[in-house]
Protein backbone atom coordinates (compact mmCIF):
# COMPACT_ATOMS: atom_id res chain seq x y z
CA UNK A 1 0.00 0.00 0.00
CA UNK A 2 1.28 3.48 -0.90
CA UNK A 3 0.64 5.94 1.93
CA UNK A 4 1.29 9.67 1.62
CA UNK A 5 2.37 10.95 5.05
CA UNK A 6 1.72 14.65 5.66
CA UNK A 7 3.05 16.81 8.51
CA UNK A 8 1.77 20.40 8.29
CA UNK A 9 3.18 23.39 10.13
CA UNK A 10 2.26 27.06 9.93
CA UNK A 11 4.44 27.73 6.87
CA UNK A 12 5.81 24.26 6.08
CA UNK A 13 4.68 20.86 4.90
CA UNK A 14 6.83 17.76 5.22
CA UNK A 15 5.83 14.69 3.21
CA UNK A 16 6.83 11.13 2.43
CA UNK A 17 5.27 8.63 0.05
CA UNK A 18 5.87 5.25 1.68
CA UNK A 19 5.25 1.76 0.35
CA UNK A 20 4.13 -0.02 3.51
CA UNK A 21 4.68 -3.46 1.97
CA UNK A 22 8.47 -3.08 1.91
CA UNK A 23 8.52 -0.08 4.30
CA UNK A 24 10.51 2.04 1.83
CA UNK A 25 10.05 5.74 1.16
CA UNK A 26 9.49 6.21 -2.57
CA UNK A 27 10.00 9.95 -2.14
CA UNK A 28 10.39 12.49 0.64
CA UNK A 29 10.40 16.25 0.74
CA UNK A 30 9.12 19.50 2.13
CA UNK A 31 7.51 22.78 1.18
CA UNK A 32 8.83 25.75 3.14
CA UNK A 33 7.90 29.44 3.37
CA UNK A 34 4.25 28.82 2.42
CA UNK A 35 2.47 32.13 1.86
CA UNK A 36 5.57 33.85 0.49
CA UNK A 37 6.86 34.67 -2.97
CA UNK A 38 10.09 32.73 -2.39
CA UNK A 39 8.62 29.44 -1.18
CA UNK A 40 10.84 26.38 -1.61
CA UNK A 41 9.86 22.81 -2.53
CA UNK A 42 12.57 20.23 -1.84
CA UNK A 43 11.96 16.75 -3.29
CA UNK A 44 14.05 13.59 -2.94
CA UNK A 45 12.95 10.66 -5.12
CA UNK A 46 14.31 7.30 -4.00
CA UNK A 47 17.70 6.62 -5.60
CA UNK A 48 17.82 9.91 -7.49
CA UNK A 49 19.18 13.40 -6.98
CA UNK A 50 17.39 15.91 -4.79
CA UNK A 51 15.32 18.55 -6.59
CA UNK A 52 14.76 22.11 -5.35
CA UNK A 53 12.09 24.39 -6.83
CA UNK A 54 11.37 27.98 -5.77
CA UNK A 55 8.33 30.15 -6.46
CA UNK A 56 5.20 31.65 -4.97
CA UNK A 57 3.05 29.23 -2.96
CA UNK A 58 0.10 31.05 -1.45
CA UNK A 59 -1.43 28.50 0.93
CA UNK A 60 -1.50 24.88 2.08
CA UNK A 61 -3.82 23.82 -0.75
CA UNK A 62 -1.36 25.10 -3.33
CA UNK A 63 1.51 23.47 -1.41
CA UNK A 64 -0.25 20.08 -1.57
CA UNK A 65 -0.97 20.68 -5.27
CA UNK A 66 2.74 21.26 -5.88
CA UNK A 67 3.60 18.16 -3.84
CA UNK A 68 1.24 15.99 -5.89
CA UNK A 69 2.52 17.54 -9.12
CA UNK A 70 6.14 16.67 -8.39
CA UNK A 71 5.20 13.16 -7.22
CA UNK A 72 3.52 12.73 -10.64
CA UNK A 73 6.22 14.52 -12.64
CA UNK A 74 7.65 12.48 -15.56
CA UNK A 75 11.12 13.69 -14.63
CA UNK A 76 11.07 13.64 -10.83
CA UNK A 77 7.96 11.66 -9.93
CA UNK A 78 7.52 8.19 -8.50
CA UNK A 79 3.88 7.51 -9.46
CA UNK A 80 1.87 8.03 -12.65
CA UNK A 81 -1.54 8.83 -11.19
CA UNK A 82 -3.01 9.90 -7.85
CA UNK A 83 -4.94 6.61 -7.86
CA UNK A 84 -1.62 5.03 -6.87
CA UNK A 85 -1.91 6.84 -3.52
CA UNK A 86 -3.94 4.39 -1.46
CA UNK A 87 -4.27 6.50 1.69
CA UNK A 88 -3.06 9.66 3.39
CA UNK A 89 -1.75 9.67 6.96
CA UNK A 90 -1.68 12.98 8.84
CA UNK A 91 0.36 13.85 11.89
CA UNK A 92 -1.97 15.70 14.27
CA UNK A 93 -0.29 17.16 17.33
CA UNK A 94 -3.13 17.19 19.85
CA UNK A 95 -6.04 14.79 20.28
CA UNK A 96 -6.89 15.85 23.84
CA UNK A 97 -8.81 13.25 25.81
CA UNK A 98 -10.94 12.44 22.79
CA UNK A 99 -8.47 10.20 20.97
CA UNK A 100 -6.50 7.33 22.48
CA UNK A 101 -5.50 5.98 19.07
CA UNK A 102 -5.36 6.75 15.37
CA UNK A 103 -8.66 7.20 13.53
CA UNK A 104 -10.03 7.34 10.00
CA UNK A 105 -11.03 10.92 9.25
CA UNK A 106 -14.75 11.63 9.05
CA UNK A 107 -16.79 14.80 9.46
CA UNK A 108 -17.34 13.92 13.11
CA UNK A 109 -13.64 13.32 13.72
CA UNK A 110 -12.76 16.61 12.01
CA UNK A 111 -15.18 18.45 14.29
CA UNK A 112 -13.51 16.87 17.34
CA UNK A 113 -10.03 17.79 16.08
CA UNK A 114 -11.19 21.39 15.67
CA UNK A 115 -12.42 21.31 19.27
CA UNK A 116 -8.83 20.49 20.31
CA UNK A 117 -7.47 23.62 18.63
CA UNK A 118 -7.65 25.58 21.89
CA UNK A 119 -5.30 22.99 23.44
CA UNK A 120 -2.74 23.38 20.63
CA UNK A 121 -3.38 26.73 18.91
CA UNK A 122 0.12 26.77 17.39
CA UNK A 123 -0.20 23.33 15.78
CA UNK A 124 -3.68 21.90 15.28
CA UNK A 125 -4.98 24.69 12.98
CA UNK A 126 -2.21 23.91 10.50
CA UNK A 127 -2.80 20.17 10.80
CA UNK A 128 -6.46 20.84 9.94
CA UNK A 129 -5.47 22.94 6.91
CA UNK A 130 -3.36 20.08 5.59
CA UNK A 131 -6.21 17.61 6.03
CA UNK A 132 -8.69 19.92 4.31
CA UNK A 133 -6.29 20.47 1.41
CA UNK A 134 -5.85 16.73 0.87
CA UNK A 135 -9.59 16.11 1.13
CA UNK A 136 -10.23 18.74 -1.50
CA UNK A 137 -7.54 17.47 -3.90
CA UNK A 138 -8.00 13.73 -3.28
CA UNK A 139 -11.65 13.36 -2.22
CA UNK A 140 -11.83 9.60 -2.80
CA UNK A 141 -8.62 8.71 -0.95
CA UNK A 142 -9.15 7.57 2.69
CA UNK A 143 -7.31 9.65 5.28
CA UNK A 144 -6.15 8.89 8.81
CA UNK A 145 -5.18 11.11 11.75
CA UNK A 146 -2.31 9.91 13.94
CA UNK A 147 -2.03 11.90 17.18
CA UNK A 148 1.15 12.81 19.06
CA UNK A 149 -0.77 12.65 22.32
CA UNK A 150 -2.60 9.33 21.83
CA UNK A 151 0.16 7.01 23.11
CA UNK A 152 0.13 8.78 26.47
CA UNK A 153 -3.61 8.40 27.06
CA UNK A 154 -2.83 5.26 29.11
CA UNK A 155 -1.33 7.39 31.90
CA UNK A 156 -3.14 6.99 35.23
CA UNK A 157 -4.95 10.02 36.62
CA UNK A 158 -2.43 10.50 39.43
CA UNK A 159 0.28 10.94 36.77
CA UNK A 160 -1.57 13.34 34.49
CA UNK A 161 -3.41 15.59 36.97
CA UNK A 162 -1.87 18.84 38.23
CA UNK A 163 -2.41 20.07 41.80
CA UNK A 164 -4.58 22.97 40.64
CA UNK A 165 -8.23 23.76 41.39
CA UNK A 166 -10.42 20.98 39.96
CA UNK A 167 -12.55 23.51 38.10
CA UNK A 168 -9.61 24.25 35.77
CA UNK A 169 -9.65 20.64 34.61
CA UNK A 170 -13.42 20.71 34.16
CA UNK A 171 -13.52 24.06 32.37
CA UNK A 172 -10.29 24.05 30.38
CA UNK A 173 -9.06 20.42 30.34
CA UNK A 174 -5.86 21.39 32.16
CA UNK A 175 -3.85 18.18 32.64
CA UNK A 176 -0.72 16.45 31.39
CA UNK A 177 -1.08 15.17 27.81
CA UNK A 178 2.46 14.45 26.68
CA UNK A 179 3.84 14.58 23.15
CA UNK A 180 6.19 12.69 20.82
CA UNK A 181 3.89 9.72 21.43
CA UNK A 182 4.34 8.27 17.95
CA UNK A 183 8.10 8.22 18.47
CA UNK A 184 7.98 6.80 22.00
CA UNK A 185 5.62 4.03 20.93
CA UNK A 186 7.70 3.20 17.85
CA UNK A 187 11.08 2.92 19.60
CA UNK A 188 9.61 0.98 22.52
CA UNK A 189 8.21 -1.66 20.15
CA UNK A 190 11.41 -1.81 18.06
CA UNK A 191 13.55 -2.14 21.20
CA UNK A 192 11.52 -5.10 22.43
CA UNK A 193 12.08 -6.74 19.03
CA UNK A 194 15.82 -5.99 19.21
CA UNK A 195 16.09 -7.55 22.67
CA UNK A 196 13.96 -10.52 21.65
CA UNK A 197 11.54 -10.03 24.53
CA UNK A 198 7.79 -9.44 24.66
CA UNK A 199 7.13 -5.76 25.22
CA UNK A 200 4.62 -6.70 27.91
CA UNK A 201 7.52 -7.91 30.07
CA UNK A 202 9.66 -4.74 29.86
CA UNK A 203 9.92 -1.57 31.91
CA UNK A 204 11.51 1.07 29.67
CA UNK A 205 12.47 4.71 29.82
CA UNK A 206 12.43 6.11 26.29
CA UNK A 207 14.38 9.33 25.73
CA UNK A 208 13.38 11.33 22.63
CA UNK A 209 16.16 13.92 22.39
CA UNK A 210 15.98 16.33 19.47
CA UNK A 211 15.45 20.08 19.39
CA UNK A 212 12.35 19.22 21.41
CA UNK A 213 12.96 16.61 24.10
CA UNK A 214 10.78 14.31 26.16
CA UNK A 215 11.08 11.17 28.24
CA UNK A 216 8.42 8.52 28.77
CA UNK A 217 8.01 5.75 31.31
CA UNK A 218 6.77 2.76 29.29
CA UNK A 219 5.62 -0.18 31.37
CA UNK A 220 4.55 -3.27 29.45
CA UNK A 221 4.30 -1.26 26.23
CA UNK A 222 2.05 1.42 27.73
CA UNK A 223 2.96 4.97 28.67
CA UNK A 224 2.50 5.52 32.40
CA UNK A 225 4.17 8.93 32.63
CA UNK A 226 5.95 11.45 30.41
CA UNK A 227 7.92 14.64 30.89
CA UNK A 228 6.02 17.00 28.57
CA UNK A 229 2.78 18.24 30.04
CA UNK A 230 -0.18 20.40 29.05
CA UNK A 231 2.14 21.80 26.38
CA UNK A 232 5.50 20.66 24.95
CA UNK A 233 7.26 23.20 27.22
CA UNK A 234 7.42 21.12 30.41
CA UNK A 235 10.10 18.62 31.32
CA UNK A 236 13.63 18.35 29.95
CA UNK A 237 15.90 21.19 28.93
CA UNK A 238 15.51 21.54 25.16
CA UNK A 239 17.13 23.42 22.29
CA UNK A 240 15.26 26.68 22.94
CA UNK A 241 12.62 25.66 25.54
CA UNK A 242 13.20 25.95 29.27
CA UNK A 243 11.63 22.71 30.44
CA UNK A 244 10.80 22.53 34.16
CA UNK A 245 11.09 25.80 36.09
CA UNK A 246 9.48 27.33 39.16
CA UNK A 247 6.22 28.83 37.78
CA UNK A 248 6.67 31.90 39.98
CA UNK A 249 9.77 32.82 37.97
CA UNK A 250 7.51 33.79 35.06
CA UNK A 251 5.43 36.12 37.21
CA UNK A 252 8.61 37.64 38.63
CA UNK A 253 10.23 38.16 35.22
CA UNK A 254 7.05 39.57 33.67
CA UNK A 255 7.10 42.27 36.34
CA UNK A 256 10.83 42.95 36.26
CA UNK A 257 11.17 42.95 32.46
CA UNK A 258 7.76 44.47 31.72
CA UNK A 259 6.76 41.60 29.43
CA UNK A 260 3.33 40.79 28.07
CA UNK A 261 2.00 37.23 27.79
CA UNK A 262 3.21 36.78 24.20
CA UNK A 263 6.70 38.00 25.06
CA UNK A 264 6.87 35.72 28.11
CA UNK A 265 5.73 32.78 25.97
CA UNK A 266 8.45 33.54 23.40
CA UNK A 267 11.05 33.83 26.17
CA UNK A 268 10.26 30.33 27.44
CA UNK A 269 9.81 28.65 24.06
CA UNK A 270 12.30 30.37 21.74
CA UNK A 271 15.02 32.00 23.84
CA UNK A 272 15.60 29.58 26.72
CA UNK A 273 16.92 26.02 26.97
CA UNK A 274 20.40 25.35 25.60
CA UNK A 275 20.35 28.59 23.63
CA UNK A 276 19.54 30.65 26.69
CA UNK A 277 22.00 28.89 28.98
CA UNK A 278 24.94 28.79 26.58
CA UNK A 279 24.39 32.03 24.71
CA UNK A 280 25.71 30.09 21.72
CA UNK A 281 23.06 27.95 20.09
CA UNK A 282 20.20 25.54 20.62
CA UNK A 283 21.94 23.04 18.32
CA UNK A 284 23.72 20.31 20.28
CA UNK A 285 26.40 19.97 17.61
CA UNK A 286 27.42 23.60 18.11
CA UNK A 287 27.22 23.23 21.89
CA UNK A 288 29.55 20.22 21.80
CA UNK A 289 31.99 22.11 19.57
CA UNK A 290 32.07 24.95 22.10
CA UNK A 291 32.52 22.46 24.95
CA UNK A 292 35.52 21.07 23.09
CA UNK A 293 36.84 24.62 22.74
CA UNK A 294 36.55 25.12 26.50
CA UNK A 295 33.54 27.48 26.64
CA UNK A 296 32.39 27.46 30.31
CA UNK A 297 28.76 28.39 29.56
CA UNK A 298 28.49 25.63 26.95
CA UNK A 299 29.94 23.16 29.45
CA UNK A 300 27.41 24.19 32.07
CA UNK A 301 24.52 24.04 29.58
CA UNK A 302 25.50 20.48 28.62
CA UNK A 303 25.73 19.45 32.27
CA UNK A 304 22.32 20.93 33.09
CA UNK A 305 20.82 19.20 30.03
CA UNK A 306 22.20 15.75 30.90
CA UNK A 307 21.56 16.09 34.64
CA UNK A 308 17.87 16.69 33.92
CA UNK A 309 17.75 13.57 31.70
CA UNK A 310 19.46 11.47 34.38
CA UNK A 311 17.09 12.75 37.07
CA UNK A 312 14.03 11.82 34.99
CA UNK A 313 15.40 8.35 34.18
CA UNK A 314 15.88 7.59 37.87
CA UNK A 315 12.50 9.08 38.78
CA UNK A 316 10.67 6.99 36.19
CA UNK A 317 12.47 3.85 37.31
CA UNK A 318 11.02 4.56 40.75
CA UNK A 319 7.58 5.27 39.30
CA UNK A 320 7.55 1.90 37.54
CA UNK A 321 9.11 -0.02 40.41
CA UNK A 322 12.09 -1.08 38.32
CA UNK A 323 13.85 -0.62 35.01
CA UNK A 324 14.94 -3.02 32.28
CA UNK A 325 15.92 -0.70 29.43
CA UNK A 326 16.91 2.88 28.66
CA UNK A 327 16.33 3.90 25.03
CA UNK A 328 17.89 6.92 23.31
CA UNK A 329 16.34 8.22 20.08
CA UNK A 330 15.90 11.27 17.79
CA UNK A 331 18.64 13.59 16.49
CA UNK A 332 20.63 14.11 19.69
CA UNK A 333 19.77 10.77 21.28
CA UNK A 334 20.85 8.82 18.22
CA UNK A 335 23.98 10.80 17.36
CA UNK A 336 25.57 12.21 20.52
CA UNK A 337 27.67 9.65 22.37
CA UNK A 338 28.67 12.43 24.80
CA UNK A 339 25.06 13.16 25.79
CA UNK A 340 24.35 9.45 26.24
CA UNK A 341 27.45 8.99 28.41
CA UNK A 342 26.78 12.00 30.63
CA UNK A 343 23.09 11.07 30.96
CA UNK A 344 23.98 7.58 32.21
CA UNK A 345 26.71 8.76 34.60
CA UNK A 346 25.83 8.03 38.20
CA UNK A 347 23.23 5.38 37.34
CA UNK A 348 25.49 2.44 38.16
CA UNK A 349 23.58 2.00 41.43
CA UNK A 350 20.59 1.00 39.25
CA UNK A 351 22.65 -1.50 37.30
CA UNK A 352 23.45 0.74 34.30
CA UNK A 353 26.85 0.02 32.77
CA UNK A 354 27.62 1.78 29.49
CA UNK A 355 30.15 0.23 27.11
CA UNK A 356 32.27 3.18 25.95
CA UNK A 357 33.36 1.42 22.75
CA UNK A 358 29.82 0.48 21.73
CA UNK A 359 28.55 3.92 22.70
CA UNK A 360 31.12 5.55 20.41
CA UNK A 361 30.07 3.61 17.31
CA UNK A 362 27.92 5.59 14.86
CA UNK A 363 25.24 3.55 13.16
CA UNK A 364 21.78 4.02 11.66
CA UNK A 365 20.53 0.73 13.07
CA UNK A 366 19.20 -0.11 16.52
CA UNK A 367 21.88 -1.40 18.87
CA UNK A 368 22.70 -2.18 22.49
CA UNK A 369 25.44 0.09 23.92
CA UNK A 370 25.60 -1.28 27.47
CA UNK A 371 28.00 -3.98 28.70
CA UNK A 372 27.07 -7.64 28.70
CA UNK A 373 26.89 -7.53 32.49
CA UNK A 374 24.70 -4.43 32.70
CA UNK A 375 21.45 -5.26 34.50
CA UNK A 376 19.73 -2.42 32.64
CA UNK A 377 20.16 -2.56 28.88
CA UNK A 378 20.95 0.76 27.19
CA UNK A 379 19.80 0.97 23.58
CA UNK A 380 20.08 3.44 20.73
CA UNK A 381 17.02 3.05 18.51
CA UNK A 382 16.40 5.28 15.47
CA UNK A 383 12.93 6.74 15.40
CA UNK A 384 10.85 6.80 12.24
CA UNK A 385 7.64 8.69 12.91
CA UNK A 386 6.76 8.86 9.22
CA UNK A 387 6.92 5.08 8.81
CA UNK A 388 4.97 4.66 12.06
CA UNK A 389 2.23 6.95 10.70
CA UNK A 390 2.22 5.11 7.37
CA UNK A 391 1.87 1.69 9.00
CA UNK A 392 -0.89 2.93 11.32
CA UNK A 393 -2.71 4.38 8.32
CA UNK A 394 -2.37 1.16 6.35
CA UNK A 395 -3.65 -0.87 9.32
CA UNK A 396 -6.82 1.21 9.58
CA UNK A 397 -7.45 1.52 5.86
CA UNK A 398 -6.82 -2.15 4.95
CA UNK A 399 -10.32 -3.35 6.03
CA UNK A 400 -11.89 -0.70 3.78
CA UNK A 401 -10.16 -2.17 0.74
CA UNK A 402 -11.84 -5.56 1.15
Amino acid sequence: MNVLVINCGSSTIKYQLINTDDQQALAAGSVERIGMADAVLSHQPQGREKVRVTGEILDHIQAIEYTLAILLSPQYGVIRDTSEIDAVGHRVVHGGEKFSGSVILTDEVMAQIRECIELAPLHNPHNVRGIEACQRLMPKVPEVAVFDTAFHQTMPDYAYMYALPWKLYERHAIRRYGFHGTSHGWVAARTAELLGKPISSLKMVTCHLGNGCSIAAVDGGKSVDTSMGFTPLEGLVMGTRSGDIDPAIILHVIGKEDLNVHEATALLNKHSGMLGLSGVSGDMREIEAQVEAGDPKAKLALRVYCYRIRKYIAAYAGAMGGLDTIVFTAGVGENSSLVRRLSCEGLTFMGVELDDTLNGIRSKTGRVISTNTSKVKVVVMPTNEELAIALETARLVAPLRG
